[in-house]
């Protein structure tokens, strides 16, 4: 392992790109410990205090903390990521955008550009629920949260003005990283954000430990399932279902081509982390905005809507599943590669070519895309548990494993393409070289 650290600096492409990646990660570091004009920190901070345990500390973890200091980066990246999901479905609905998705580079540029105007819409809106909430907000004293000298509109103007700015930046920051860096500007954002919070939760556990708040046999029990859960979702990250393709042999010219026998590797879990990312940023949404508000019906839906709820659990694992059927049918169109491979004369062993082989494909695919949302709703539900059987007052593991360990996986890929392509092994490929892929079969 020192070896290929040794071997990825030794690149000096890939080493510019490692350093130029840390440095937009301490950058926004940096802005989440700027604070948004006219708050009075001391009032907001026992509030949270207050709140902890609630659907605020929840969303504060993917934001790194600064939610709960209402920094410049408070909204953090969640508006840029509700606004890929709205035009990701809109792309399904209006031919239009789906021919501009069809359309290459000059339409993906279109549809990036659309992003990030609806990024800035969602950024204004939520900027502005959370500056009305604040004003009516105060810590458990009785001190309000947001300084008595400020102009009620003047507060809110500049509220906006600062928390849209701040995501702007941060997206910003996420498209310099995947064009100059090691790629995953956005997920590394997020990862960066929710790792921070690790070494404050650990000495956390251990003085409610030395407190007597929590039993040191909990704690124990906590680290063994996260560490197991942690392995599991490794296993399951890099498992894949082989389907058997055999090329048939051909002549071209004087010579003879085929005659092969090779494998379609399927990821058991094809969309990644991507459906836990879209389900949370969803519910944030309208939870915090019915969270800032005084009237009585929204404050019982945005309390229906916590994290430790039953709806909110509900409508969770429900999109969990939509986004992995959806976001896999836009990756994987069984025709295009059934048509693929009956061009290049392969065929699957006892399918026919053409149409049979498509819905064999398809058949493969519904299975283990079945198993593998069922695996990340299981995973993403694992904190609820955690707090209503073990009481373990935090909520790290669940969604903030799978966004780490999915995230740390993809950016190791990102690094060995670049090794093993200037001929350099690289984190994994001396492990495939003693076990080879693991395979599931559903």
């Amino acid at each position: 392992m020192l070896s290929t650290f040794q071997n990825a600096f030794k690149i000096e492409e890939l080493r510019n790109r490692i350093i130029f990646t840390l440095l937009m990660l301490v950058v926004f570091r940096l802005g989440a410990h700027v604070p948004t004009p006219g708050i009075d920190a001391n009032a907001l901070a026992a509030f949270f205090r207050a709140q902890e345990g609630t659907i605020f500390s929840f969303f504060d973890m993917f934001s790194g903390g600064a939610l709960q200091r209402l920094t410049v980066f408070a909204l953090g990246i969640m508006p840029y990521i509700s606004a890929s999901i709205i035009i990701q479905l809109l792309t399904v609905v209006f031919p239009y955008l789906e021919r501009l998705s069809r359309e290459g580079e000059a339409g993906r540029r279109k549809i990036t550009m659309y992003t990030r105007y609806g990024t800035i819409v969602l950024s204004i809106v939520q900027g502005f629920g959370i500056s009305v909430g604040l004003q009516s907000m105060s810590s458990p004293d009785g001190a309000p949260i947001v300084i008595s000298t400020m102009n009620p509109w003047g507060f809110r103007i500049l509220t906006v003005i600062t928390l849209t700015a701040g995501t702007a930046f941060l997206m910003w920051i996420g498209e310099q990283i995947n064009e100059r860096g090691i790629g995953n500007g956005i997920s590394l954002i997020i990862f960066a954000g929710i790792v921070t919070d690790i070494p404050g939760a650990s000495i956390n556990s251990v003085r409610m430990v030395q407190a007597g708040q929590l039993a040191p046999l909990t704690l124990a029990l906590v680290a063994i399932i996260m560490l197991s859960v942690f392995f599991a979702v490794i296993f399951m990250e890099t498992s894949t279902r082989k389907i058997a393709v055999q090329y048939a042999k051909r002549v071209q010219g004087n010579r003879m081509y085929g005659g092969q026998s090779s494998h379609l590797p399927l990821k058991i879990n094809s969309a990644g982390v991507i459906p836990v990312i879209f389900a949370s940023s969803i519910l944030a949404f309208p939870a915090t905005i019915l969270g800032f508000a005084q009237i009585p019906w929204m404050q019982a839906v945005s309390g229906h809507l916590a994290p430790t709820a039953f709806l909110y659990n509900s409508l969770y694992v429900m999109m969990i599943f939509f986004f992995c059927f959806f976001y896999t049918a836009i990756q994987f169109n069984p025709v295009k590669i059934a048509d693929e491979m009956k061009k290049f004369g392969g065929y699957i062993p006892g399918i026919r070519p053409g149409k049979k082989t498509a819905e064999y494909i398809n058949q493969v695919l519904t299975r283990i895309t079945f198993g593998g949302a069922l695996y990340l709703a299981a995973v993403a539900v694992l904190p609820v548990i955690m707090f209503n059987i073990l009481n373990v007052p935090f909520f790290f593991g669940g969604t903030a494993l799978l966004i780490v360990v999915g995230v740390g996986l993809d950016t190791v890929r990102q690094i060995e393409a670049f090794l093993l392509n200037r001929n350099y092994d690289g984190f994994l490929k001396k492990a495939k070289r003693r076990t080879g892929m693991r395979t599931l079969r559903l």
